[in-house]
C-alpha cells in the first residue's frame, strides 16, 4: 500500500495481505536491489511476497516480492493516481494489523480492474460505498434511520454528525441532499458486481453527493480528513 525511507536504502513497506491482513516489514535495500523488488513496492500493485516473522518484533523481514498485476502496466495519469491514492489511504486508515479481511481484498482486487485513465469515477464510487458497508459503517439505504420510513422514488439527506440516511421529515439543519437517483443507484452498488456498471457513462457529476456521504461516514468514524478524498473532490469539481 505505502512505503516509508529508513536509513540510507532500506525501506518501510506497509503490505495488505489475503492471509494476515495489513502488516509492516523492512525492505533491506530497497531502494538499491531491482533484482529483488523492482517495481513491486509501487502503491496498489499485487504482488506475491516473501517474508520472515520474528518472534517480538513488530515489523516482517521482507526478503522479495514477484509481481502479478503492477498499476504502471497501464497509463497512468493525475485523476488515476489520485484514485489509487485514495484506496490506498483508506485501507491504511481503516484496517488492523494482522486482522485478515478477505472481503475487503477481493473488493480491492476489483476495483483495481476497473480503475483506467478517465474511468476512475465508477470504481470510486463502488469502492468508498462498499468499504464503509464493510466495516460497519453504513446503515440501511433504504429506510429512514429515525422513523423507519421507507424510502420510495425520493431523495433522502444525510448529516456530517451522523450515520445513515433520513427521509425529509426527520432531516436536521445542515443536512445535505442525497438525490433519488443517487440513492437508487446506491441499492443496485450493493445488489451488483463491479463489472455490472462497466458500460455506464460516468462523469464526475455522477452520484457526486454519494461519493460525500460514503466519504463523511469514512472520515467521521476515523476522525480526521483524508487527504486523497479532498484531491478527487477538485478533481471532480
Amino acid at each position: 500500500m505505502r512505503t516509508w525511507p529508513m536509513h540510507e536504502a532500506d525501506q518501510i513497506v506497509s503490505l495488505f495481505t489475503r492471509a494476515q491482513g495489513r502488516i509492516k516489514g523492512v525492505a533491506k535495500s530497497a531502494a538499491k536491489s531491482r533484482r529483488r523488488f523492482g517495481g513491486a513496492l509501487e502503491p496498489m500493485t499485487w504482488v506475491t511476497a516473501s517474508y520472515v516473522e520474528k518472534p517480538r518484533q513488530e515489523l516482517v523481514r521482507l526478503d522479495a516480492c514477484e509481481v502479478i498485476v503492477s498499476p504502471l502496466s497501464d497509463p497512468v495519469d493525475y485523476p488515476r493516481a489520485a484514485a489509487l491514492e485514495f484506496y490506498a489511504e483508506v485501507l491504511e486508515e481503516t484496517l488492523p494489523d494482522h486482522d485478515p479481511h478477505d472481503a475487503v481484498f477481493r473488493l480491492l482486487l476489483a476495483v483495481l480492474g476497473q480503475t483506467r485513465t478517465s474511468r476512475i469515477w465508477m470504481p470510486v464510487t463502488y469502492f468508498s460505498l462498499w468499504m464503509t458497508r464493510l466495516l460497519g459503517w453504513m446503515p440501511s439505504v433504504t429506510h429512514c434511520t429515525v422513523c423507519g420510513e421507507a424510502f420510495a422514488d425520493e431523495a433522502a439527506w444525510f448529516h456530517a454528525q451522523t450515520d445513515g440516511l433520513v427521509c425529509a421529515r426527520e432531516k436536521r439543519a445542515g443536512s445535505r441532499i442525497l438525490s433519488a437517483e443517487s440513492l437508487a443507484l446506491a441499492r443496485r452498488i450493493f445488489a451488483s458486481p463491479i463489472p455490472a456498471f462497466e458500460q455506464e457513462e460516468w462523469p464526475p457529476s455522477r452520484a457526486a453527493d454519494l461519493r460525500r456521504f460514503a466519504t463523511q461516514s469514512l472520515e467521521r468514524h476515523l476522525e480526521r480528513r483524508l487527504h486523497a478524498a479532498a484531491a478527487l473532490v477538485k478533481l471532480a469539481q
